[in-house]
């Protein structure tokens, strides 16, 4: 069979990156570009849609200038950070910065759609999820409140991705995974919940079509293609939120699989074949981007954050040896977090440095040390973030077995799935093999680029897609650390709940 190429686009929080994929699940080109993330306030997020579309174009040029001429695209798939808030005018201009996911100004106005809603209850029953301070909805109503002049310009409301998706087809459109992460979907029938948003009194007119995510949602204008060097009309797919497809590139189409993703945000989901209940909305139930499938999942805002963090705050020394070796710095930083033993000596780190989403949905929560003692140094101090990352992660793992769905095995992607320190921590704290795959590093843009070619019939569907995913590593559990964890996992877990009126309290005199 001659080589055939599909697309995938994903619009991240630090940046953009664009894959060509080709028919055997090879990558053949990638390119990335960074943007700036801006904080106005304490608690907010925010971004520039024209520095998303920016990027994609010269991530998508260069590429195609890797790949070399003669290739065809068959596909492009999208694939984006969630939750997010991009409000356009009747012309389709951009009336503000876009909200992210991990802005938390909303919670006022999530208390709001609580009860307008009729409660927990109101909503499970609209959208079988909570509304999370993250969440778009919360959003649309902050807006509303607070810049009424904005708001009353308002004609279409978009996620990131499918802003770019908006610039370069022309359509107002979404898929059903990236609407679910709205809290404003009817997860159970894969439409927009209309009796909530008249409750809330948020014109339906105001969101886009909604797709499945393989099916074509419009094609490339001519200028675009033009200045992209693409063929005009090259079709473009539904795609995916990122927390959902980036687990389709890592090949989660069953139950049983448990997907975790070390990202900036910590994800940990599994494919299900039927969209289950979600007690006290706990966990996150969305729609999958294979039709007829679901998705639930759990998400911790401050996964490789964290370590981000780290790299800012303490790195600086690691920032200026990998600029001269030409070495990644966290590949520095974990390196000198091994010269610790597992348990970093009773140093344990709560990872809330932006609020919490899952399993405790607070954005008052505060990240911390604890146990710090004289003989701690920089390396148990780093040690300890990789295993409270690790912890955050356990916490809802345990809530998706609770659901009575047996783990048969652990996939791990993201930027975080590269380092081989953190994944023997992961394999370590969950007793379990831990292995990575051909896509584990790509992130969303693989998954797109996946669902494009299920769409553009380079393979029959999703399913069989993933098909091409092939394992690249296998980390097996150390006993000895095994032993050592799971104590230690059990006093990690009760220090929230103790902590609990400690964070609102210092929320009080210090808002996020």
């Amino acid at each position: 069979m001659s080589k055939q190429y599909v697309m995938g686009i994903d619009i991240g929080t630090s940046g953009c990156k664009t894959l060509i994929v080709d028919n055997d699940g090879q990558v053949a080109a990638r390119a990335t570009a960074e943007y700036p993330l801006s904080t106005p306030h304490p608690g907010w997020s925010e971004q520039d849609p024209e520095h998303w579309y920016a990027a994609t174009l010269s991530t998508v040029r260069k590429a195609l200038d890797d790949c070399g001429p003669g290739i065809e695209i068959k596909a492009i798939g999208l694939s984006g950070q969630m939750h997010g808030l991009v409000a356009l005018d009747k012309g389709g201009r951009v009336l503000r910065p876009a909200i992210l996911w991990n802005d938390q100004r909303t919670e006022k106005q999530c208390r709001e759609i609580h009860d307008l809603a009729g409660g927990i209850h109101g909503l499970l029953e609209a959208t079988n999820n909570r509304m999370l301070p993250g969440y778009t909805g919360g959003k649309i109503l902050w807006l509303r409140e607070n810049e009424p002049w904005l708001y009353e310009r308002l004609r279409i409301i978009l996620n990131p991705k499918d802003y770019i998706r908006f610039r370069i087809t022309g359509e107002y459109a979404t898929e059903v995974s990236d609407a679910s992460g709205t809290g404003l979907f009817n997860v159970r029938e894969r439409r927009w919940a209309y009796p909530l948003l008249d409750r809330l009194s948020i014109p339906g007119d105001a969101l886009p079509a909604c797709y499945e995510s393989p099916e074509v949602s419009g094609s490339l204008l001519s200028g675009v293609a033009a200045e992209l060097g693409l063929p005009a009309g090259t079709p473009v797919v539904g795609g995916g939120g990122d927390a959902v497809v980036q687990t389709t590139g890592t090949g989660l189409v069953e139950p049983g699989i448990l997907g975790t993703t070390i990202g900036t945000a910590g994800i940990v989901a599994m494919a299900l074949n039927q969209c289950c209940e979600n007690p006290g909305g706990k966990l996150q139930v969305f729609c999958n981007t294979m039709p007829g499938k679901w998705h639930t999942m759990g998400v911790t805002l401050a996964a490789g954050g964290s370590l981000r963090w780290m790299r800012d705050t303490l790195g600086a020394s690691e920032i200026e040896v990998a600029r001269w070796m030409g070495k990644d710095v966290y590949e520095l930083l974990t390196d000198e977090a091994a010269r610790t033993a597992p348990g970093s000596e009773g140093l344990l780190f709560l990872p809330y440095l932006i609020g919490e989403r899952c399993p405790y949905p607070d954005p008052k929560a505060r990240g911390g040390f604890i146990g710090l003692t004289l003989r701690h140094d920089r390396s148990s101090i780093l040690r300890s973030v990789l295993e409270g990352v690790i912890f955050s992660l356990k916490d809802v793992a345990q809530l998706i077995e609770e659901m009575g769905i047996g783990i048969t095995q652990i996939r791990t992607s993201g930027g975080g799935a590269v380092s081989p320190l953190w994944r023997q921590i992961h394999a370590d704290v969950f007793d379990s093999e831990v292995v990575t795959v051909s896509g584990s590093a790509e992130g969303g843009a693989y998954g797109a680029a996946l669902v494009a070619g299920a769409g553009a019939g380079v393979w029959e569907s999703v399913e069989k897609a993933v098909e091409v995913v092939r394992t690249k590593s296998r980390t097996r559990p150390i006993k000895e650390n095994v032993a050592i964890y799971g104590r230690i996992y059990e006093i990690y877990r009760n220090l929230y709940p103790i902590l609990k009126n400690t964070f609102d309290e210092i929320a009080g005199i210090y808002p996020a």
